[in-house]
């Protein structure tokens, strides 16, 4: 008689965010992994993690095992990062060897703020991400799975952009994120029982397409899309959605971006998972050190005005905007070549801008005031 193994236990830092809970979902829904969420809910709430245990246990089968029960249970653990004690108080809790792997989403990540405090992104974004690989080291816990940005490319000179462009951030926020992966890298240089995986995030949009789960950030949104549903649904009262600049050179002067299904997005955290596993193809037979960094995107771009009609057409919501000077910081084109991760992860991302608006106002109509108006 064969036992079926154990559930591995992953961390996931940032927990109860937008990526965060999605990544989990994904994750419960392969059933081999226990998931410990630490979170100190900055831009979060604990709601959110409520109800993807909630989705989680609705689709399991009548006849789920018990293995598969405890699956769609949620450690979920308050804790800030930049607090050792508390970080490593979870790690104690699962003792050594005790967690399986980290898959670290938790940052600050607005551009523009980033440019007013770099101090606090710096010491919440690279120092505690230095103190996490500490301890991770200590309670012998060496796989990472980490949350880039394509922000680390800064105005990249080649679109599509492959990972082998030069990383030359623009921002203080941008910059953290290659001092992590530089970290990181350094890392699984200096001792090859470390494996790390960065993936460099385009512009994740959408929601689940129950309308239970979706983006629900405090105060002002800072992303287009999400600012775009809120104003739809009347949360955000702004008559007239300013647009920064016009005169890029792209299709229609807009500033373009490559926009991917959060799911999908949240789909490539489980196969980088899947990478970091003992005799995994990536890493299996190399004598080099065990990193690479991934560009997780669709590979098409789509301009703010495109992104404005696609929310019109989902919305039905007649939005009003005004073309104002460029943005600071904001750079043309921004458009993944994402056939590296194709490639070797199995990564895709299928679902299409329609989808994401669709499933984005989905959420947005049926939780005007997120997880708080529950």
């Amino acid at each position: 008689m064969t036992t079926k193994p154990a559930l591995k236990n992953v961390l996931v830092t940032g927990g109860a965010g937008y990526i965060g809970s999605h990544v989990i979902y994904v994750l419960q829904k392969t059933r081999r992994y226990k998931v410990i969420s630490i979170d100190n809910y900055h831009n979060s709430l604990p709601a959110a993690l409520a109800r993807v245990s909630q989705l989680s246990k609705d689709e399991l089968p009548e006849n789920a095992t018990a293995l598969e029960r405890e699956s769609t249970e949620i450690d979920s653990i308050s804790c800030d990062l930049t607090k050792p004690e508390q970080v490593r108080a979870v790690f104690e809790k699962y003792g050594k060897g005790g967690i399986w792997g980290v898959v670290h989403i938790a940052a600050y990540k607005a551009v523009g703020e980033s440019t007013e405090v770099p101090l606090t992104y710096y010491a919440n974004n690279v120092s505690a991400s230095i103190s996490l690989l500490q301890i991770m080291n200590e309670f012998d816990c060496r796989r990472i799975v980490y949350s880039s940005s394509a922000t680390v490319y800064g105005t990249p000179p080649t679109i599509p952009i492959p990972e082998t462009t030069r990383l030359q951030a623009d921002s203080p926020y941008g910059k953290t994120k290659v001092m992590v992966e530089t970290v990181i890298d350094d890392l699984c240089q200096s001792d090859s029982k470390w494996r790390g995986i960065s993936l460099r995030y385009f512009n994740p949009a959408g929601a689940h397409p129950s309308g239970f789960i979706g983006e629900d950030p405090r105060g002002r949104p800072g992303n287009l899309l999400p600012l775009l549903a809120q104003m739809a649904v009347g949360r955000v009262k702004d008559p007239v959605l300013k647009v920064f600049g016009n005169d890029y050179p792209t299709p229609d002067g807009t500033c373009v971006r490559d926009y991917l299904h959060v799911l999908d997005l949240a789909s490539g955290h489980c196969l980088a998972l899947d990478a970091l596993e003992e005799g995994s193809s990536i890493f299996s037979g190399k004598t080099e050190a065990f990193y690479k960094a991934y560009n997780l995107g669709k590979g098409k771009g789509m301009s703010v005005l495109q992104i404005v009609e696609a929310m019109r057409k989902a919305t039905g919501f007649d939005y009003k905007y005004e073309i104002i000077g460029r943005r600071r910081g904001d750079v043309p084109d921004l458009t993944a070549d994402p056939a590296l991760a194709e490639k070797e992860l199995g990564f895709k991302a299928p679902q299409d801008l329609e989808t994401m608006c669709r499933d984005l106002w989905n959420w947005q109509s049926k939780n005007p005031l997120g997880y708080g108006g529950q």
